[in-house]
């Protein structure tokens, strides 16, 4: 081949890098370099096109029937892929159990006896081992599950960057340290947040994933009892105690949007415009003194096609915290180990 048509190669080639890079999905969207973590990292909508096309058919299979058995699944699996996201980046490392070599971040405070769904995600990566061994990470399995139980409880799509892969480590004191607690002051959240990169649009827009799901009184009860909390409206207030007890009682559950709890929608914004946002981290994003966020909770309650949009390109931009790509890390054969 002459030197000429070499070249030309090359530069055809570098010029057709960045589009298949998927700009703004693949890169500045949050990635932290450290740990064999690339902060471009190459995650494409068509990473399984040939290796395992029908990958999104079969999440989407069990979720139907595991959200038709379960309404809470959704919220479960969605709440799973972010307390994921936020420790270590997204890696599956919140799936590993504890081991010889690895101290499970099931056990930190925001997780015990409060994440659930794993089931659900062990089926699912059942099934793609059987269509497609050792090719769908379970990270990425977390990523598609969150965006399938979004659209399955009525919320929007997004089209998802992929090519996680997963972490042969778990941090518990990662899980203890850096997911927000449901009593965190709007300042709190905020430094939660932007230490994985997110800002207060993705704060708000983030948060309004609490339009489906439930809370178990442990979260909020300290809003009810010695100082109750003024921000609440009176006869949510007197209705929340009649749920929680001021002793025992702990695991009692309460929708975080009463109205359409299985619905994803923006009602969750107009419950906290009218005092009834349940924990205080909903709370504080409009009685907190951050301008934007008070704004943005203003807006959404408005606007449910701005809410979509935001909360898709913030789901984007959180499913891109430090993965790991190309050679690091593995892609597990069982979600809850090593191999």
């Amino acid at each position: 081949m002459s030197s000429i048509k070499i070249s030309l190669l090359v530069i055809a080639f570098l010029a057709a890098t960045p589009s298949q890079a998927h700009p703004g999905l693949g890169f500045g969207w949050g990635g932290h370099p450290g740990n064999g973590r690339s902060p471009f990292a190459a995650l494409s909508p068509d990473f399984y096109q040939f290796s395992c096309p029908q990958a999104n058919d079969i999440v989407m299979s069990v979720l139907e029937k595991a959200i038709a058995k379960d309404p809470r699944m959704a919220a479960s699996l969605l709440r799973l892929h972010f307390h994921d996201c936020f420790v270590q980046g997204c890696d599956a490392s919140i799936l590993l159990d504890d081991s010889a070599t690895i101290t499970s971040e099931k056990n930190s405070g925001p997780n015990k006896n409060s994440v659930r769904g794993f089931e659900v995600i062990d089926e699912i990566k059942s099934k793609l081992e059987e269509a497609c061994p050792g090719t769908v990470s379970c990270a990425d399995i977390l990523a598609l599950a969150a965006r399938g139980s979004t659209v399955l409880r009525g919320g929007p799509s997004w089209e998802l960057p992929l090519g996680r892969r997963d972490s042969t480590t778990a941090s518990l004191s990662g899980s203890n340290r850096n997911i927000p607690p449901p009593n965190s002051t709007i300042g709190n959240l905020v430094t939660f947040f932007k230490r994985q990169g997110l800002d207060e649009v993705d704060l708000v827009a983030l948060s309004g994933a609490h339009t489906i799901g439930v809370a178990r009184c442990v979260t909020f009860k300290q809003r009810l009892y010695n100082q109750p909390d003024e921000t609440l409206e009176k006869s949510f207030y007197f209705g929340l105690k009649t749920v929680c007890p001021q002793s025992g009682g702990d695991n009692n559950i309460s929708p975080l949007d009463f109205p359409s709890p299985t619905t994803f929608d923006n009602s969750y914004f107009n419950l906290i415009l009218w005092g009834k946002g349940l924990l205080n981290s909903d709370q504080v994003l409009l009685s907190g003194t951050v301008k934007e966020t008070q704004q943005l909770v203003k807006q959404y309650a408005q606007d449910n096609t701005l809410f979509y949009n935001h909360f898709a390109k913030s789901m984007i931009k959180m499913g891109n915290i430090s993965p790991l790509t190309g050679s690091n890390g593995q892609v597990r054969k069982n979600c809850r180990r090593v191999n």
